[in-house]
């Protein structure tokens, strides 16, 4: 039976274990999108993750919307990460940058520039912002030169992610931005090569993984998708048809890794009764499959077992568990996060959650 603390290979990425940090927004790296010392010491303190995957990280001004979000675009943001990837090896762990354009799910507050989205819609509900919450402002239907300077983008990214020590690169195409924007028919109004059947609403998603491919090559290509119902104002009406063929296509593209958010009716965030997709997924993708949403040690164990997946991503238990493997590994009791330090400043509620064995030491 697998175990989550047997080792595995996703591609060209070797793990030591299959607990997978999941990417977490926590808004440290200042106006200017820089990781800093604070950055660098709080995914220091998660190495013992098999897989770290980082925040969302912005691949340029236009789609990185959230505050004190990081990027990299600029030569700064590159120089700020090589200290964050180097602690994370110098500990034993391995880290990718997760790839985030946020589409209409930006304000032009954050970036002083109007929102793009496959479509000219508005999201429900309110955007983060510098000066609090604001509603959403509709978004301006991307072009053919804008996907081509998109798709650049992504390649961009990719080589600063290289460039400042990453393992690797995740594609962000969950949770509403701009990749599923595109997938889901509720969101993706066009009538163009990238509109209307599947097959042409998963063609951006394609361009985009082959983006990623192009520098960091199959076997450091990770994807995030979440097919699951509504998330942020993004539904699609045959999700099930939807997901499995972007399974298939991603797995004929050879990535190395598939993680796939697949919340219940219980979630803490986009909750879902949908019944998962990643069973009819699994023959055709033979490349890694982890599996992310309110997993605990005994849940995790139990999804491993079933055969569907390679691995486990965690995301709120690592805010309060710097040490969450461990804690996995001896069943010892985990600490529960301050959601009101979620998207501060500073150390608070970051970098000073205890170990178990600090805990016991105090």
């Amino acid at each position: 039976m697998t175990n989550l603390f047997d080792p595995v290979v996703f591609g060209d990425i070797q793990l030591a274990n299959r607990i997978v940090m999941a990417p977490l927004t926590r808004g440290r790296s200042g106006p200017k999108g820089i990781p800093t010392e604070t950055v660098k010491e709080y995914y220091r303190q998660r190495a013992g993750a098999g897989l770290i995957i980082s925040e969302g990280t912005g691949i340029s001004c236009e789609g990185l919307g959230w505050p004190n979000a990081p990027g990299l675009w600029t030569d700064e943001q590159v120089e700020g990460w090589k200290p964050v990837t180097e602690a994370v090896h110098e500990a034993g762990g391995k880290i990718v940058a997760q790839l985030w354009h946020m589409g209409r799910l930006v304000h032009s507050s954050v970036t002083g520039l109007q929102p793009v989205s496959a479509s000219a819609t508005t999201a429900p509900h309110k955007a983060h912002t510098y000066d609090g919450k604001k509603p959403y402002e509709e978004a301006r239907a991307i072009t053919s030169d804008d996907i081509a300077r998109i798709m650049g983008d992504y390649a961009t990214a990719t080589r600063n992610a290289l460039r400042a020590g990453f393992d690797g690169v995740q594609l962000h195409g969950a949770n509403g931005y701009l990749v599923d924007q595109f997938l889901r028919d509720g969101t993706n109004l066009r009538d163009d090569d990238y509109g209307g059947s599947i097959e042409n609403r998963l063609r951006f998603l394609r361009e985009a993984t082959e983006a990623l491919i192009s520098e960091a090559g199959a076997g450091r290509t990770v994807v995030r998708l979440s097919p699951l119902g509504l998330v942020q104002g993004c539904d699609d009406s045959e999700p099930h048809q939807l997901f499995v063929a972007a399974g298939k296509m991603l797995g004929e593209l050879g990535i190395a890794a598939l993680e796939l958010r697949e919340p219940g009716p219980q979630s803490t965030f986009a909750a879902s009764d949908a019944d998962p997709v990643s069973p009819e997924i699994r023959p055709f993708f033979t490349g890694g499959i982890i599996l992310n949403s309110d997993y605990d040690g005994p849940s995790a164990r139990a999804r491993l077992a079933e055969g569907v997946a390679d691995a486990i991503s965690f995301g709120r238990p690592y805010i309060a568990n710097p040490d969450l493997a461990d804690r996995l590994r001896h069943d010892l009791p985990l600490a529960a996060p301050d959601s009101t330090t979620f998207y501060t400043a500073g150390p608070e509620g970051y970098t000073d959650y205890p170990t178990a064995k600090e805990q016991v030491a105090a």
